[in-house]
C-alpha cells in the first residue's frame, strides 16, 4: 500500500492504522470471532481519520467502530472506541489501554 504524501501543512492527506497498530486490533478481532460473537470487519482511511468497524453480520451497521484521530492525540487521545449507538465507549493515546474495553466482552461467567 503506498502512503500518500503529505499535504502543504505536514499531514497526510489521509490517516491509515500502521502495522504496528494493526496487530493489537486484529487480536481481539480474532478472539472475538473464536468466541462466535463478530463476523466480518471493515476498514476505512479518510482525510481526518482511520476507522476499523466491526460487524456481527455483513450486512448490518457495525457493532462496534476503532478509530485514529491524530488531531487528537493531544487532547483526549488518539484512539477511540465507539459503540453501535455512537457512544465514546473508551479513548486515550495507548491503544491497548483503549482495547481493552472490549476484551471484557470476552470474560464470561462460567455456570
Amino acid at each position: 500500500m503506498l502512503n500518500t504524501p503529505p499535504s502543504a501543512f505536514g499531514l497526510p492527506e489521509q490517516v491509515h492504522f500502521h502495522r504496528t497498530e494493526l496487530g493489537p486490533i486484529l487480536s481481539v478481532y480474532g478472539r472475538m470471532v473464536a468466541a462466535g460473537e463478530w463476523r466480518d470487519y471493515g476498514i476505512s482511511s479518510l482525510r481526518d481519520v482511520a476507522v476499523f468497524s466491526v460487524f456481527r453480520r455483513a450486512a448490518e451497521n457495525p457493532l462496534y467502530r476503532i478509530e485514529k484521530r491524530p488531531k487528537l492525540r493531544l487532547r483526549q487521545g488518539q484512539y477511540a472506541v465507539i459503540g453501535m449507538d455512537g457512544q465514546i465507549l473508551k479513548r486515550g493515546n495507548d491503544l491497548r489501554q483503549v482495547l481493552r474495553v472490549l476484551e471484557r466482552k470476552l470474560i464470561r461467567s462460567v455456570d
